[in-house]
């Protein structure tokens, strides 16, 4: 206030702080910290904040420091000069730094100067960027972050595309999380259920992607009161390695049948030098399980369970032995009126307004795609 009376006619003013974590002389603690700032863009206008989530990955304390320096100056720079392009802003968080040095799994705007930011695209966009291998915002579109959210909790994450949320959807989460919570004498409250979408799942053929696809994914994702993670973790076991960093606790994954067969193509683990053993290993080292929702064959009516899938035949020796050690599990507890739901065709029954789509998907999303018009939808006159 007295700097304002003697200067606020030309000046505008900032305050910056942060609290960090450096490497410990063991090496063993997690290096991270925040960093803050709040401005004004012109004299006596309102002022607005910009906060971020750092992990520090240099090994030595003193490089630690020289990073969160640069990545400072660059924070200030930005609010002042960059403040009207956020897009631009979060990049430059890391000029004359690498990926290597410093992951941003957390931006917050906030203020009068992002009055037009949407802080999930945001989260997108550190995901998209290479700033963070996730992000993590909640049911009502506030930005998570993850270590302070998943911290000693046990994890139930289901991946899907969610174009939209259906009954499917909905139901596999449900009944995966019933039985994860019923394994252990763990309450409600130890347990956090996150939808996960990868970046792989919203990029196009042109490897760009669609804002306004991924805004109707949040709305309606959102509307079911659940999670939300953007991962740019394609494989299985790399997503459970990003939990595992977080959580010493249990790890469940709810997927469809179909996915865990093609969990089971060796082709995924081209990359890893021990094939798909090293994959299977990775994946399932951190106390994690799979949880499988069936499917139902509308050919034969066939519905296909954990006890009765057909893996590719070179690995039917180490489906019996996953599925022997507990490691994948049936989910007992289904809806078996939900299996004939597919998202694409529920999508496909949006965009060309074909009628009864609306009993495919819980009331809340076929409300807000209504109301908002996700996903194409275009009200009948």
């Amino acid at each position: 206030d007295c700097l304002s009376e003697q200067r606020g006619d030309n000046t505008a003013f900032f305050a910056f702080a942060n609290t960090v974590s450096a490497r410990n002389y063991h090496g063993t603690n997690e290096c991270h910290g925040w960093l803050g700032i709040r401005f004004q863009t012109e004299p006596h206008a309102a002022p607005s904040e910009i906060i971020i989530h750092v992990r520090m990955l240099d090994h030595e304390n003193a490089l630690q420091q020289e990073a969160l320096g640069i990545l400072g100056v660059n924070l200030v720079h930005g609010a002042f000069h960059l403040s009207q392009n956020p897009d631009m802003l979060v990049k430059s968080l890391l000029d004359n730094l690498t990926t290597d040095r410093i992951e941003v799994d957390m931006v917050d705007f906030h203020g009068d100067a992002f009055l037009h930011v949407d802080n999930r695209v945001i989260s997108l966009r550190l995901v998209q960027l290479g700033l963070s291998g996730a992000a993590m915002f909640s049911a009502d579109g506030k930005v998570l972050q993850p270590s302070e959210h998943l911290r000693k909790k046990n994890v139930l994450v289901e991946r899907g595309r969610f174009r939209p949320v259906t009954h499917v959807n909905i139901d596999m989460l449900n009944a995966a999380r019933k039985q994860f919570e019923a394994e252990d004498d763990s309450g409600p409250e130890d347990t956090i259920s996150i939808m996960e979408i990868t970046m792989h799942h919203l990029r196009d053929d042109n490897d760009s992607v669609d804002l306004e696809d991924f805004i109707s994914r949040a709305e309606v994702l959102e509307a079911t009161g659940h999670t939300v993670m953007i991962s740019d973790y394609p494989e299985y076991y790399r997503l459970a390695t990003y939990l595992s960093r977080y959580t010493n606790r249990r790890i469940g994954m709810a997927m469809g049948a179909h996915s865990l067969i093609d969990l089971f193509d060796d082709r995924y683990y081209a990359t890893l030098h021990g094939g798909i053993l090293e994959g299977f290993g990775r994946l399932f080292k951190n106390n994690v399980n799979l949880y499988i929702y069936p499917y139902k064959d509308a050919a034969t009516n066939t519905l296909f369970k954990v006890d009765n899938l057909n893996v590719d035949e070179k690995q039917t020796y180490l489906y019996d032995y996953l599925k022997q050690g507990d490691h994948i599990k049936q989910i007992e507890a289904f809806n078996e009126d939900y299996l004939h739901i597919f998202s694409p065709d529920v999508l496909k029954m949006i965009t060309s307004n074909q009628m009864g789509w609306e009993k495919l998907v819980p009331d809340v999303v076929a409300q807000k795609i209504k109301t908002q018009q996700l996903f194409g939808y275009k009200a009948v006159e």
